[in-house]
């Protein structure tokens, strides 16, 4: 019997600017996208019991919770309608990216979700009805079908390839008791209070011009995230995090989308990891981007043989 395994990246928000509420209460997002190596794992095999069996490895709130909750069961629940498929499938999530902290990691495992069992199945999907469905399931999905660099716009979900910038060596640093949900973070930077005067739609808006330039740069460009004041208001630990970063040696550092994980990049792994040791109340990951051409690479699923567990 056959089982695919293949790995769901996590990934960071380079840039991520909010120029202003949409009329269909939505945020109008500029940001941009990048993979890194910091990574969970699916491992999907075909049964002889019909429907879909799932469980979480390495996470214990996220294999508590209804698996109808799992973005990952959810993209393979939806990709069996799409197909109209009707062998049983048995899916394990070895979860390493920390949940609920910027990175990704619930809409990375539903694009694996979706590459892995469309292989398992020896089956195919239009390309654009494939990130139709990924946009349907969450809008940081469709980029993870892609990975590398890449330019998202609207919701988040409408996906633009970038080209690949040379390599950071990061520190991801997920403090374990703060988790921010990202209505909040929405909620608090839409405060009048807090940044009011920057969130406009209006045709004057430097912001958007700002952005399209630094997003052609081939050397990258300064990091920045408009959720950092308001949610470091809320959270003033996390901007002891960055702080913290900063004196230890990383070159920039930066909230990981709405929070709570802070980034720091670094000369090198071996003063990341140096710098890792100022953290031991929290989890600290080393790590380092992933261009398109490696994330591609990386995401040919393996096949192997296993024995029948059913």
């Amino acid at each position: 019997m056959s089982e695919v395994r293949i790995p769901a990246l996590a990934k960071v928000n380079l840039r991520l600017e909010v120029l202003g509420k949409r009329p269909d209460g939505f945020h109008e997002l500029r940001t941009i996208f990048q993979t890194i190596s910091l990574k969970d794992e699916l491992r999907l095999r075909s049964t002889r019991k019909p429907g879909i069996e799932f469980r979480v490895r390495g996470n214990a709130s996220l294999s508590s919770e209804p698996v109808e909750k799992n973005l990952a069961y959810r993209a393979v629940d939806a990709l069996r309608q799409e197909l109209n498929e009707r062998d049983g499938v048995a899916i394990e999530l070895r979860k390493a990216i920390p949940a609920g902290r910027g990175l990704g990691g619930g809409s990375s495992d539903a694009a694996s979700a979706l590459i892995g069992y469309l292989r398992l199945a020896k089956n195919q999907l239009p390309r654009e009805r494939l990130f139709e469905l990924a946009a349907s399931l969450g809008a940081d999905v469709p980029f993870f079908l892609e990975g590398g660099r890449a330019l998202g716009i609207g919701k988040g979900d409408e996906i633009y390839p970038l080209p690949d910038i040379p390599k950071f060596h990061l520190l991801v640093v997920s403090p374990q008791a703060i988790h921010v949900p990202t209505p909040d973070a929405y909620r608090w930077l839409d405060a009048p209070k807090l940044n009011a005067p920057q969130l406009t739609n209006s045709s004057g808006n430097h912001k958007l011009h700002r952005f399209c330039a630094l997003s052609w740069s081939l050397q990258g460009s300064p990091l920045l995230n408009d959720f950092e004041d308001a949610v470091f208001q809320q959270h003033p630990r996390l901007a002891e995090i960055k702080r913290d970063l900063l004196q230890n040696g990383a070159t920039e550092a930066l909230l990981a989308g709405s929070g709570s994980a802070v980034i720091g990049v670094f000369p090198s792994p071996a003063k990341a990891r140096r710098a890792a040791v100022g953290f031991p109340l929290d989890q600290t990951f080393v790590c380092e981007t992933v261009s398109r051409d490696s994330y591609r690479r990386l995401m040919q699923s393996r096949t192997v043989l296993c024995a029948p567990r059913d």
